[in-house]
Parts: C-alpha cells; sequence; structure tokens
C-alpha cells in the first residue's frame, strides 16, 4: 500500500536523525528500502524471525522488529546494532511506519469512497454512513474540478496535485479514469465561483511549470451537501466536453459560462442535421475554402467591424467586403446584418458538434 520510495524517505529521514542504519523488508526478506548496501543477505534471517513468535530479536549484530498492520505481518525492520538505544530506536521506527501504514489505508479506503460518490454507486444511507465513519462532514460547500491530462496515467500530474493540495485535508485528490483526475474541493464560507476559477489557474500553472504535463480543466456548481457532489462532477464533465468541442482556446472552463456552446450540447442530431440544412442547404460548411474561413472567423473576432477586419488581414475594405458579397451569395446569409451574423455563428458552433458527436461514433 505504502510505495517503496515512501518507505525510503521514511528510514532516510530517521537515519538523518539518529545516525543508525535502517532497513525495510518484506514477510519474504526481499529489501524495500534501506540505508545501507548489505541488506541483502538476511533474506534467510528475516523469514526465520517472521515465523517465530518474538516481536523483536538480535540477529548477527542487528535489531529485528516486526512492523503488523491490523494484527498482521506487513513488513520487518532491520536497525544496524545491538544496544538499548538501537533498540528504541528501531521501536521508534516501526512506530512510525505502523502510523504510515494507518494513514494510507485510511486515505485508500477515502479515496474509495469518494470514487463510488462521484459515479453515483452509493445508496444515499450509505453516503452518509460512511461518511461518518471516515470523519468526512456531510454539510459543507464543495465543488468538483476535472484535470484531463493529455497523456493516460499520468502520475507525474496526479503526484503534483496531491503535493499541490498536501496541507488541505479536506479536499480529495482521485482519478476515475485513464485521462481525468478530480479534485474535490471544500470551500470556505467567504469563497465563491471566482476564487475557484483562481485555484484551477493555479493547478494549470503548476502542471504546467512542475509536471510538463499540458492540461484541460473544468469545474461544476457550488454544492453544499455531499450527496449532491455527484451532480457536480457531471456538470464539470459536461463543461469539459462543450469547452472543447466550442472553446478550443480555453484551459479551463466553467459550468457556469457555457453560453450557448450549452444549448447546443443538448440537441438531437436529427435537429442539428436539420438546422444546417435549413441554413445552408445543400452546401456543406465544410466547403468553404481557408480563405472564406478566415474571413469570417476574423470578422467576427472583430464584432463585424470591416474596417478593422480588413486591417488585421491586411486585405484593402473592397477586398473584405467582395468576399462578404460572395458569402452572401452562396449562403443567403449577410454577415454585416446582426440577424444572419448570429445565425451563421450558430450554425458553426452546430457543425463543430456534429463533427465532434461523429467522431465519437469511430
Amino acid at each position: 500500500m505504502i510505495s517503496n520510495q515512501i518507505l525510503q524517505n521514511t528510514i532516510e529521514g530517521l537515519k538523518s536523525i539518529t545516525r543508525i542504519d535502517l532497513c525495510i523488508m518484506d514477510t519474504e526478506g526481499k529489501t524495500l528500502a534501506t540505508t545501507f548496501p548489505e541488506s541483502d543477505g538476511y533474506e534467510e534471517a528475516v523469514l526465520s524471525f517472521a515465523g517465530s513468535p518474538a516481536d523483536s530479536q538480535v540477529i548477527q549484530g542487528y535489531q529485528f522488529f516486526k512492523v503488523f498492520d491490523d494484527k498482521q505481518l506487513e513488513y520487518v525492520l532491520l536497525a544496524k546494532g545491538g544496544s538499548d538505544d538501537v533498540y528504541m530506536i528501531g521501536k521508534i521506527a516501526t512506530f512510525q511506519i505502523q502510523n504510515l501504514l494507518v494513514a494510507y489505508k485510511e486515505r485508500f479506503d477515502k479515496d474509495n469512497f469518494i470514487k463510488n460518490l462521484l459515479l453515483d454507486n452509493l445508496l444515499l444511507v450509505d453516503i452518509y454512513n460512511r461518511a461518518k465513519k471516515l470523519h468526512i462532514d456531510t454539510d459543507v460547500r464543495r465543488l468538483v474540478f476535472i484535470v484531463e491530462t493529455k497523456h493516460e496515467k499520468d502520475n507525474n500530474a496526479l503526484e503534483t496535485l496531491r503535493t499541490l493540495f498536501a496541507s488541505k485535508a479536506k479536499d480529495f485528490i482521485t482519478a476515475v479514469d485513464e485521462k481525468n483526475i478530480i479534485i474535490v474541493k471544500e470551500l470556505k464560507p467567504n469563497e465563491g465561483y471566482e476564487e475557484m476559477n483562481q485555484v484551477a489557474l493555479t493547478v494549470l500553472d503548476t502542471l504546467n511549470s512542475e509536471a510538463m504535463s499540458k492540461v484541460h480543466i473544468a469545474y461544476g456548481t457550488i454544492v453544499n451537501e455531499i450527496k449532491e457532489v455527484s451532480r457536480s462532477y457531471k456538470e464539470a464533465k459536461m463543461a469539459l466536453d462543450i469547452g472543447k468541442i466550442f472553446y478550443g482556446d480555453r484551459n479551463v472552463v466553467s459550468y457556469t459560462k457555457l453560453g450557448i456552446g450549452r444549448l447546443i450540447y443538448q440537441l438531437s442530431m436529427s435537429h442539428c442535421k436539420m438546422f444546417i440544412k435549413e441554413i445552408f442547404g445543400g452546401q456543406n460548411p465544410d466547403d468553404f475554402d481557408e480563405e472564406t474561413l478566415t474571413t469570417i472567423n476574423k470578422f467576427f473576432e472583430n464584432s463585424l467591424n470591416v474596417s478593422e477586419t480588413s486591417r488585421q488581414l491586411f486585405i484593402h475594405r473592397n477586398t473584405l467586403v467582395y468576399r462578404l458579397d460572395k458569402i452572401q451569395k452562396n449562403t443567403g446569409l449577410d454577415l454585416r446584418v446582426f440577424d444572419d451574423a448570429i445565425t451563421f455563428k450558430i450554425a458553426l458552433m452546430v457543425r463543430d458538434y456534429m463533427k465532434y458527436m461523429e467522431s465519437l461514433d469511430y
């Protein structure tokens, strides 16, 4: 349950304080962590000690100690030397490792609870009963973040986030699939969406700089009870999808600010096809050449301003007017007219949504 690296860090820390060499082995005599190189020669001694009734014993100049996890022998600890001081340090090290086992088991139990909570795998009565046993508050404000990593099983990103939130004992970091890391964040009374957006930006900057991971982050709404956490998670998932379809330039997307993308996302494919046919007739908007698409996008970016658009495209105003006239001739929509521009913009978003849904079928 505890990684070998954690065990190694623990005994190295103890050695730096006590100057006593330590080694941790499993019950079969395999070295898991050590501060001295000759630990591999004690396999038979460990096996013999593990099968004996003694909790500690001096063997070949080393103090041997048993480390239990809920009455089950988990590790054998070796402390170099046979003095009373070494015995005391060995007992302290044993106590420390046993506490680590308890802490990691509790974290594992909480992690399982949070995963099942997010996925709606618990009955309502089970949610409150298990939360009480795990000492998790049930009536505090929480919000769910989803951090989508570029690579599957990005352990660097996961460990970086756990380190970032290490001091926040009431926040939970977990993963429910291969690419998404979930943060269940508890809010202070004075915190709201502005503060949560800042948390998302901090996570983004930290992962980009420390874990070298390119990520997208989405978050749901603030909920007041633990039973509603799964709703915030579903909202974050929807925000992540909608962000990828319509707002590809955003690395952080909030469920509360999805705009018209939220409406389009809930349309059926049959309605989308009907709308596209109504607007473009038999023409496919994907058939527009690159020059036309660039002109359209830049015109929208500049709020239908002809002068500014022509300046940014480095073309004469009359050239831009010619292109807009050509689009009007092909589609029947004059992008210089607000209503037509809105219709055209929505149609392009519907097209993007259809392309995304079709990609999921492959």
